[in-house]
């Protein structure tokens, strides 16, 4: 069974940057498409981005495009969310998730079959 495991979240001032990474073991990253959610206090989980097995499909949510960028090393098993000029509104929690699909399609939890633990991400002055 896939396991997800994310890192590189942390204390960032607003305009700043991180680069969250999502460690997958227990199967290969080849065969899955990668989805990226967020979760706020007291909010519904969001979808942010989605990439497909191959990375040559991408999708990203309307609140975070043009600022984060999804990417994904297969050989590494790795798949990382580049966060630029993130603002107060980007803290949650921030998960990696899997589909036993290769492709993405919307950015809906209910797809996605396998979750990492969860990083916490905090934009603050």
């Amino acid at each position: 069974q896939l396991q997800l495991v994310e890192s590189g979240g942390g204390l960032v001032q607003p305009g700043g940057s991180l680069r969250l990474s999502c460690a997958a073991s227990g199967g290969t990253l080849d065969y899955y498409a990668i989805g990226w959610f967020r979760q706020a206090p007291g909010k519904e989980r969001e979808g942010i981005s989605c990439i497909s097995a191959s990375g040559g499909r991408i999708n990203y949510a309307d609140s975070v495009k043009g600022r984060f960028t999804i990417s994904r090393d297969n050989a590494k098993n790795t798949v990382y969310l580049q966060m630029n000029s993130l603002k107060p509104e980007d803290t949650a929690v921030y998960y990696c998730a899997g589909r036993d699909l290769i492709y993405c399609s919307g950015l809906v939890s209910n797809e996605y079959d396998y979750w990492g633990q969860g990083a916490q991400v905090t934009v603050s002055s």
